[in-house]
């Protein structure tokens, strides 16, 4: 199927993607909500630290990225969601209706792994719109995940921190490859999750199989959002960044050696598993 991607710049976006393509679909286009004036938008659905760098993917990608400012805010916070005027969901869905009127899409690129709030409200969209839902991460064990995101060649940071343990003067800006075995101590002492599903960390990434070229930061700074004495959260600015061009050229996908987990996707996709109450 041809896929319209929402990508955030964080790690799940980006490799779900990779997963739709090991799968046998096409990106075709890219999708991004942005916060109006502010780095970062307090809210329940969308990652928004980083918003600075998205236009950069449609470089590094050679794909149409098709942008919306957010509007709204969270009103419908149940456990269901119904079409409601002013909630942020429904810039979701004026993003991928445009993004309809200019491209032949079938199908929804989705990072969601844990968030049954993320999956209702991105199926909703996507019923309403006639497309289909690619959630490849959904539910997965998440220290597996990580593992397989960093030997599959996904370059990530650490943009931003938010949890006990996690200091944003000594771990923003880490490569996620070397943040890892932190991390996996820190879910084991305290329960944190290792992909950040509990909002301990977000992350950008700078490089993956998918891009022709690679983004480089040329300039940032740290931002202190709160002070915390135990948690304290701090987020990553960029204020330069550009693309490269990779030395050297990325091999083909292979399905049986990058994601040998895809054959069960390609019985039993997700839509269908969200449908039966199975995922």
């Amino acid at each position: 199927m041809k896929v319209v991607a929402l990508i955030s710049g964080g790690k799940d976006s980006c490799y779900n993607m990779m997963q739709c393509v090991a799968a046998g679909h096409q990106i075709v286009a890219l999708a991004n909500l942005r916060p109006a004036n502010k780095d970062e938008l307090d809210s329940y659905m969308y990652q928004t630290v980083g918003h600075q760098a998205i236009d950069l993917y449609a470089e590094a990608m050679d794909l149409p990225l098709y942008r919306r400012t957010i509007q709204g805010s969270s009103l419908d916070t149940g456990r269901d969601y119904s079409q409601t005027e002013g909630d942020e969901v429904e810039d979701l869905y004026h993003l991928l209706n445009m993004v309809q009127e200019k491209e032949d899409v079938e199908a929804v690129s989705v990072g969601a792994i844990l968030s049954d709030y993320q999956r209702v409200r991105v199926e909703n969209v996507c019923v309403r719109l006639g497309l289909q839902p690619l959630a490849y991460l959904w539910r997965r064990d998440q220290a597996t995940l990580l593992s397989e995101m960093i030997s599959c060649d996904l370059h990530a940071l650490l943009i931003k921190v938010a949890a006990f343990g996690l200091d944003p003067e000594k771990h923003l800006g880490k490569p996620l490859a070397d943040m890892e075995p932190y991390l996996t101590q820190l879910s084991e002492k305290y329960g944190v999750h290792v992909c950040g599903e509990g909002g301990e960390y977000e992350t950008f990434t700078l490089d993956c199989p998918l891009f022709k070229k690679r983004l480089v930061i040329d300039a940032m700074e740290t931002v202190i959002h709160s002070a915390d004495a135990f948690a304290p959260v701090g987020y990553l600015h960029f204020s330069m960044m550009h693309t490269e061009d990779k030395r050297v050229s990325i091999p083909s996908l292979h399905r049986s050696l990058l994601w040998p987990h895809m054959a069960y996707f390609d019985i039993c996709n997700i839509h269908s598993c969200l449908k039966l109450g199975l995922a």
